[in-house]
């Protein structure tokens, strides 16, 4: 038997942005939504992450427009002190959950189904049953293209001799007091969680080794803030690194500059950073990072064998009885932009560089305050994730290029002002025509041309 439902969206994957979507759904129109996911609760990738995972950015900017995460609280305590709150996956699942529950399930106008496969064609089955449903609707909406993968669900792509011990970090809280060393496998920024997660609960620096196949460029969270003045704060760091470009000789000299500025982080400042993939972190955090000595800078690993470690660009030893923390999943996968409006088809992206919620939300704004289907595309235009350094450069001409076409739109910017998962739109300018506005717009438009120009040199 197949059961027939009757809805507006059928929204594939109940995750943090096919819950923002849907929340924008429910608030700016009156349409109806089924919403399958294949967990048995809300949340998606949320519920497969490493137990002492925390938001990278504030709560304050994370979950669905219409309902606050957290208190809004700064941290008195720990390597995030003095900063907003960041919420713990356990806090974000709970939320996801009151969303479900309190808002969604209560109006009226959502169906809920968990533990469910969505097989194509709007159709999906039961995972746990024999249930089997046909949906009709008007539109798909696919919340999973963007493809997040953690550690706990994607095994490692390199092979472990038989009698060693390599686990996703899932399992550290529960292992790790049985070994005495440690080598942390991967330079992203679960790799950095996993390092500072030993430095946190006393491990000496000296005990661990970190398998770095290339150095990262990192956010200063401290920039990164909401409250009172925050919209100037980003306003400021935003335009300076605009002027920063634009007054840059060469991209190597930029790299430098926003270096000393501290708009950009590393954590050798001897190595330049090949990698950009927006993982935050605070000047703690960063110090503290600096204590692990011994990096290994060698590519990716190959195998693990007794004592070694076989990596792309030769052998390392490694002391014997050693726990090895495999960080490698891909959380942020580089996928192919393709247009978010696609007839009765929406795939939902990044529209902002790694502001996931923000943009299903803004999609979701955009879904059912325009009609034409080229201009919802055109605001809409994808920012793929970043990967390399030159993806820095990409992704900031994106950027600059979306909040322009927004800034043109009043109504818009009367959105994005209103959406608390927005702290990136600067603040309405008192003299949109001052001095101040004028230098930034200046600096945006060299920033441009410099960055085209740099990637063209790149790509030649």
């Amino acid at each position: 038997m197949t059961t027939v439902l009757e809805t507006d969206y059928l929204v594939v994957g109940a995750g943090a942005m096919g819950m923002a979507f849907t929340d924008v759904l429910m608030t700016e129109s009156d349409a109806t939504a089924v919403l399958v996911d294949r967990h048995h609760q809300p949340g998606g990738h949320w519920n497969d992450a490493y137990p002492f995972v925390r938001l990278h950015q504030p709560s304050a900017f994370y979950g669905v427009n219409s309902r606050k995460l957290g208190s809004d609280a700064i941290d008195a305590t720990g390597w995030n002190q003095g900063l907003h709150e960041l919420a713990t996956s356990g806090e974000v699942c709970a939320y996801f959950d009151q969303v479900m529950q309190q808002q969604f399930l209560a109006s009226g106008r959502v169906q809920y189904f968990p533990m469910c496969e969505y097989t194509g064609d709007r159709r999906f089955r039961s995972r746990i049953g024999d249930e089997e449903y046909e949906v009709r609707c008007r539109k798909v909406v696919d919340a999973t293209y963007m493809n997040v993968r953690v550690p706990q669900v994607t095994p490692p792509a390199y092979q472990v001799a038989e009698g060693e011990t390599c686990v996703p970090l899932n399992a550290l809280p529960q292992v790790g007091a049985d070994f005495e060393r440690y080598a942390v496998i991967g330079a992203g920024k679960t790799g950095m969680d996993a390092c500072l997660f030993l430095l946190r609960n006393g491990v000496d620096p000296d005990a661990v080794t970190w398998v770095m196949p290339r150095d990262s460029w990192i956010l200063d969270r401290a920039q990164i803030q909401p409250g009172k003045g925050a919209d100037d704060v980003l306003a400021r760091s935003f335009g300076r690194q605009l002027q920063v470009i634009a007054a840059a000789e060469s991209m190597d000299d930029m790299f430098e500059r926003l270096d000393e500025e501290g708009l950009l982080l590393r954590i050798d400042r001897s190595v330049r950073p090949l990698m950009y993939r927006c993982a935050t972190v605070t000047g703690l955090e960063l110090e503290q990072l600096r204590r692990i000595r011994d990096v290994v800078r060698m590519g990716r690993v190959k195998r693990i064998e007794e004592g070694r470690l076989e990596l792309e660009q030769g052998s390392r030893e490694v002391p014997p009885g050693t726990l090895f923390v495999d960080c490698t999943a891909d959380g942020l996968a580089e996928r192919p932009a393709k247009p978010v409006f696609d007839g009765d088809h929406l795939t939902l992206q990044a529209v902002r560089v790694c502001q996931q919620v923000f943009s299903a939300a803004f999609i979701s704004h955009v879904e059912f305050s325009y009609d034409d289907e080229a201009h919802k595309n055109d605001l809409c235009t994808p920012v793929p994730h970043p990967n390399t350094h030159l993806d820095f450069l990409r992704t900031t001409l994106q950027n600059g290029a979306n909040q322009a076409k927004w800034a043109a739109d009043p109504e818009l910017m009367d959105w994005l002002h209103a959406s608390r998962l927005d702290g990136f739109t600067p603040a309405r300018a008192a003299d949109p025509t001052g001095p101040e506005a004028e230098a930034i717009r200046q600096a945006s438009e060299a920033a441009a041309g410099k960055v085209m120009a740099w990637l063209a040199q790149e790509q030649g």
